[in-house]
């Protein structure tokens, strides 16, 4: 490493009318280093990532460039003076070429005046054979997966000769095999000198492609060095300015009646002879890789998605149509994996978001009481530990009051049996252990909970039995004490034999 920063930020302050949201900031990015940055959701991330990225100017400090101060007034001085920035969900235009997109608004141009395509097409094969991917240039951008789009706007900047890039949440919403390949991409960046900050709220990535952790809080820097100065638990104590002693708080709970019975569930080419029971005060977690079905099972049980063949039991009452109305009536929950998409709808304000499941209950001679609507969405949201949002729109809240919002609208249901699907992604460590904590007070006072979860660490952490699909299947039912990270990862990847021998090794060794 070189002892001389690429892009440095010094004493940065910015504020937004009266809410000062960074104060003496000072932050080096060094060549063929990742930086990461990391903290709550409010902590003023983003807003630095903006500064470097032209897109705010700050009020007070300086930025750096070799040693030079600099001073951006738009995105496309910042890329000029090498500075890019990769975002969580690319902005690309779908109907065109890679190579387009690459080079829209500079095309190179033949003696004619034309648009060179094959100079264009060139540049951009000889960048894509450097990081070792299998995309073509003049490949069209529509039905490229989020990952390969990421590698575009990466290509793109690397045409700019970027010598800062920053990656802003790239891996949210990638499957491990996705994450895997951009950090092999990212690892062939670092070696060529790049100077790289990845923005992420998964401590495990950061620890796996990091030389630097910077943690910020409230709009500083509470703790910033080598990896190897830093532990998890450091991590997140600087994060959230307490121990989180117990980020999973999961209580034990003896289980009571089935509340949820599964009998043979089918969809053509989906998932097949899908068949557990949940109880009263149970966590069950669908574990399994991106693509084994175990979203799509939940969606069919709460009757958004079809079903071939099967039978979904509520107690011992089936479902007789497969319909969210349905299901609802039966006393089912469902909190879905995009929450700004599928849970809320975000020009809403809180409080009516939070009632829209039971309109019934805020009506009154066919009219919305406004005082009842109140009523139901304070009780709900206290609950969450939400507070003075609740006549504001859901748009301006962080990832994480957002997803407090989704849970709250559904256990104003009150429901049986709630099914949360990926309930703490894209959410900070702060957020991520209240969503968990309410999730063990739930269970505590007898509600049946199925969660859906890619984070193994969530999984061995707050489940009381671990469902483990691959391709469709039911490959292994894991007890507590046998859940894993390698029993589980075993099971995901159709490895029932190895399964068996681990499981049959660890009885063995508990009985000695």
């Amino acid at each position: 490493m070189s002892s001389a920063p690429t892009i440095e930020l010094v004493d940065i302050y910015k504020s937004f009318g009266s809410t000062r949201v960074l104060e003496g900031v000072s932050l080096p990015l060094f060549p063929g280093e990742v930086h990461s940055l990391v903290g709550e959701n409010g902590a003023g991330k983003s807003t630095l990532v903006k500064i470097m990225a032209g897109l705010h100017l700050a009020d007070k400090g300086a930025v750096r460039i070799g040693g030079q101060e600099v001073l951006f007034r738009s995105t496309a001085q910042a890329q000029q003076a090498g500075v890019s920035v990769i975002y969580q969900e690319p902005t690309l235009f779908r109907d065109l070429s890679i190579a387009e997109n690459v080079f829209m608004h500079r095309q190179p141009k033949t003696t004619y005046g034309w648009i060179d395509y094959a100079e264009m097409n060139r540049v951009v094969s000889e960048h894509l054979t450097q990081l070792g991917v299998s995309l073509r240039p003049e490949d069209p951008v529509l039905g490229l997966s989020i990952a390969d789009q990421q590698i575009v706007e990466i290509v793109k900047a690397l045409t700019f000769e970027a010598k800062v890039l920053i990656m802003d949440e790239p891996t949210a919403a990638l499957s491990l095999e996705e994450v895997k390949r951009l950090f092999q991409v990212v690892e062939r960046l670092r070696a060529k000198g790049a100077a790289i900050m990845f923005v992420s709220h998964r401590l495990e990535e950061v620890f796996a492609i990091s030389q630097r952790i910077t943690v910020m809080r409230d709009g500083r820097v509470v703790g910033s060095g080598p990896v190897k100065e830093w532990t998890t638990e450091k991590v997140i104590q600087n994060m959230v300015g307490r121990s989180l002693e117990a980020l999973y708080p999961k209580e034990k709970v003896e289980p009571g009646k089935v509340v949820l019975r599964v009998r043979n569930l089918r969809r053509a080419g989906v998932f097949r002879e899908i068949s557990f029971e949940v109880r009263k005060g149970e966590i069950v977690c669908l574990a399994g890789l991106v693509g084994a079905g175990r979203s799509e099972v939940a969606r069919a049980i709460f009757g958004i998605d079809p079903l071939d063949s099967g039978e979904v039991l509520i107690g011992d009452k089936a479902l007789t149509k497969h319909t969210p109305q349905m299901a609802m009536a039966a006393g089912i929950g469902f909190v879905p994996e995009d929450r700004q998409q599928q849970g809320l709808v975000m020009e809403m304000t809180v409080m009516r978001n939070v009632t829209l499941t039971v309109l019934r209950q805020v009506q009154r001679f066919g009219l919305v009481s406004k005082e009842k609507e109140r009523e139901i969405a304070a009780q709900w949201t206290q609950r969450m530990r939400l507070k003075g949002h609740i006549e504001e729109p859901a748009s301006i809240l962080s990832g994480g009051n957002q997803q407090k919002v989704v849970l709250a609208k559904w256990l104003a249901t009150q429901p049986k049996l709630l099914i949360v699907d990926e309930p703490t992604r894209g959410v900070d460590v702060g957020a991520k252990s209240e969503v968990h904590r309410t999730l063990s007070q739930l269970a505590q006072e007898g509600m049946a909970i199925i969660m859906i979860s890619s984070e193994l660490p969530e999984v061995i952490g707050m489940a009381d039995r671990v469902l483990v699909m691959h391709e469709g299947k039911l490959t292994a039912e894991l007890a507590r004490s046998e859940a894993t990270e390698e029993t589980i990862m075993f099971a995901a990847t159709g490895q029932t034999g190895p399964l068996r021998d681990k499981k049959a090794k660890a009885n063995s060794n508990g009985q000695s």
